[in-house]
């Protein structure tokens, strides 16, 4: 019993003589831990003296170590909190910063407050917060402006007439060079000559040749404008010839209207015409073009044409053409009828060797009608012709 007694007493005294680190927790600031027990000197055959059982349950076993705290908990000490309420039951003593004491071993700083917090007004008088710096918040008695504004019907204001750089520089030479950008920009002075139709057509009797050109020259605005057509047969007088001088004003991205004179030298008697009409790209990429003429002689005639590029392919475009003359009475001095004179429907095909120069082959229907035709025939000729054509289309 004596032998039994000695070993149990030799365990109790190797658990109180454990090492002081092993209970210690200082990576928990505040937490306040009783003093670590004295180190056995050496484990010394035990006393003869009995061992109270009430003395080895008083020996508990103690919670292990916990590691120490992470940097970025020392940055939270700096955020203060609240004092809690006198009644609260949740203990702030070991939260970082919080303890009333110091750690066993830390040296004892003075508490950041919410000051230390740059931007940060955490004062207990501040019950609300103000939202009028974010986007979409306003506040009674702001000014609304742009989108906040309330629906309505008024006018919207004025655009700024002022050019900001005149504040720099002498306004002089500043609305010198916004002319000179404004020319580089569409004011410049630009030309084209371009012939839609230069070619020979093949017809059943006698063969013939044709042409259709315009030139002009200006800006995007205003422009002047020559046009020619005609045609005739080998080895004869020229049947039709015909030259236009026009002044052209865009009144759209797309319209022209034109103006001027046009004079016919043949047929014979000539004519003089005043000229009125447009010219311009129709939806669906259409050229069209019309306008009226009045004669020196009172006559009044009409005319109306089209054509569309089909692009077949990046080089190969096929062009259907028409083309309508009228007139307002008879002139049996040029053998034209009242109403609808004559008309053209054409089907072309070129080939752009270059943008700029294309030959094409296509065929062409003519017809007279009413009492147009009956002069025709008076003279001998047919009213209708179907003619085969080649030629070429060109522009600089």
């Amino acid at each position: 019993m004596n032998r039994l007694l000695a070993a149990f007493a030799a365990t109790t005294a190797l658990a109180l003589g454990m090492p002081a680190s092993a209970q210690d927790m200082p990576g928990m600031p505040g937490m306040k831990m009783p003093a670590p027990a004295k180190k056995a000197a050496a484990a010394r055959p035990a006393a003869k003296k009995p061992v109270e059982k009430k003395a080895a349950k008083k020996a508990t076993r103690r919670p292990a170590p916990r590691r120490a705290p992470a940097p970025a908990a020392d940055a939270m000490r700096s955020m203060a909190m609240p004092a809690a309420k006198p009644d609260s039951t949740t203990s702030m003593s070991a939260m970082p910063g919080m303890g009333d004491k110091p750690a066993a071993g830390a040296k004892a700083t003075p508490p950041e407050g919410p000051q230390s917090m740059p931007g940060m007004d955490m004062s207990s008088d501040h019950r609300a917060h103000d939202m009028s710096s974010m986007p979409g918040m306003t506040t009674p008695g702001m000014v609304q402006t742009g989108t906040g504004l309330p629906a309505g019907d008024a006018p919207a204001p004025p655009p700024p007439m002022d050019h900001y750089a005149d504040r720099f520089f002498p306004a002089s030479d500043m609305s010198r060079s916004r002319a000179a950008m404004m020319r580089e920009q569409g004011g410049q002075t630009l030309y084209q000559v371009m012939f839609n139709l230069a070619e020979v057509q093949a017809r059943a009797g006698r063969d013939g040749y044709r042409w259709d050109g315009e030139a002009w020259v200006g800006g995007d605005i205003n422009r002047l404008w020559l046009k020619s057509e005609g045609e005739g047969a080998f080895r004869e007088s020229v049947e039709s010839a015909e030259v236009q001088a026009l002044y052209s004003r865009a009144i759209g991205p797309y319209f022209n209207v034109q103006a001027g004179v046009r004079h016919d030298f043949q047929p014979s008697p000539t004519r003089t015409y005043a000229t009125v009409g447009f010219e311009g790209l129709a939806p669906y990429m259409f050229e069209v073009e019309g306008a009226l003429f009045l004669s020196n002689k009172g006559e009044v005639l009409g005319r109306l044409e089209g054509y569309y590029d089909q692009r077949l392919t990046q080089r190969l475009i096929l062009q259907p053409r028409v083309e309508f003359n009228l007139s307002a009475q008879d002139v049996p001095e040029i053998r034209l009828g009242s109403g609808l004179t004559d008309a053209e429907l054409g089907l072309r095909l070129r080939y752009e060797v270059s943008r700029q120069f294309a030959p094409y082959v296509g065929v062409s229907y003519q017809a007279k009608t009413g009492r147009t035709a009956d002069f025709a025939r008076a003279d001998g000729k047919d009213p209708t012709t179907t003619s085969f054509v080649a030629g070429v289309r060109f522009w600089f």
